[in-house]
């Protein structure tokens, strides 16, 4: 490629070539432009609800573990306050059979059906309020009440 100079080309000392042609001629490079920080988004404001307004209502998937507390608690009274899990499991699929939502037979990411996950939750919930103790491995007991 050969350029055409012009007589009021000016060269660069350093690598003798046109000035717009030299790395050492041109003008630096622009600082980048720096963005400030988003701004933060302003949270909506929960109303309140007007009085004799009903909630929606809420359409589950599964049976959270809530539901399940009171019937664990009556299978283990019925069996004496104390089953092997996998009965306790066999007896409770009885008692919620026809209660179960179609998704509670779906599988949890570890291969268990979700009710038993569900069940499994409630069990610790039952624990903490001490109506439950975590005895031997595996075994689901009631807690002695005076």
């Amino acid at each position: 490629m050969v350029v055409a100079m012009t007589a009021h080309d000016e060269y660069c000392d350093f690598c003798d070539l046109p000035m717009a042609h030299c790395v050492h001629g041109r003008p630096p490079a622009p600082e980048p432009a720096v963005k400030s920080p988003p701004k933060p988004r302003k949270r909506a404001v929960a109303r309140p609800r007007a009085a004799g307004t009903a909630a929606k209502p809420v359409n589950r998937r599964w049976t959270p573990p809530e539901v399940l507390e009171p019937l664990i608690l009556a299978v283990l009274r019925e069996a004496g306050g104390e089953l092997e899990a996998d009965e306790l499991f066999l007896e409770l699929e009885i008692v919620v059979e026809d209660r179960l939502l179609p998704g509670d037979r779906e599988s949890t990411p570890e291969g268990e059906p979700r009710w038993q996950y569900a069940a499994r939750r409630a069990r610790v919930a039952l624990i903490s309020e001490g109506l439950m103790t975590k005895g031997i491995p595996g075994v689901w007991k009631l807690a002695k009440t005076p």
